[in-house]
């Protein structure tokens, strides 16, 4: 069972041996989740800039697991324009010292229960097996169906981009 805690404060994981807390991101944060998503090395790396805005405008449907203060982990979302009761995820990272503890499937967990959405979608490319494994295992876990088809074709990216399939999952809640 989550711990359910107001949005802005921490909640801290027991089971680590590390105190990682878990928090909306503020703009303080924007230059390690930049650097968090380039050390990951298979993100496609925004401007800092971008990251900045992130933890500006988007920290409600975003979430930063830290240890001792330092972002270790982030997932960055919005709630789509077109259908604001969906949840589009737009990255997860966790640094690599952390990988492999359930701190990905804690921050998304976190992140649905704090905003509610009723529909949560990402789009992962065919060869992302960790994020598959992420969704698809969110989706059981959460006895919601799961649709998987292609969103944007390779064909459709100027720079060789992979094709990217859109993972829906809901209803959730």
């Amino acid at each position: 069972m989550l711990r359910t805690t107001p949005a802005d404060q921490p909640t801290t994981d027991p089971e680590q041996n590390e105190s990682v807390e878990t928090r909306r991101p503020t703009v303080a944060d924007g230059a390690a989740l930049w650097r968090l998503a380039r050390d990951s090395r298979v993100l496609d790396l925004n401007a800092s800039y971008a990251y900045l805005l992130w933890c500006r405008d988007f920290a409600g449907t975003s979430i930063v697991a830290t240890v001792d203060r330092e972002p270790i982990g982030f997932v960055t979302g919005y709630h789509r324009p077109a259908e604001p009761g969906t949840l589009m995820i737009w990255q997860v990272a966790v640094a690599a010292a952390y990988r492999g503890r359930g701190l990905a499937r804690r921050m998304l967990d976190e992140l649905v229960e704090r905003t509610g959405p009723t529909t949560l979608e990402t789009t992962i490319t065919p060869d992302n097996e960790a994020s598959v494994r992420l969704f698809s295992t969110f989706a059981a876990r959460h006895g919601a169906g799961l649709d998987v088809a292609p969103v944007f074709d390779s064909s459709q990216f100027p720079d060789g981009h992979e094709t990217e399939l859109l993972y829906r999952i809901g209803p959730l809640g």
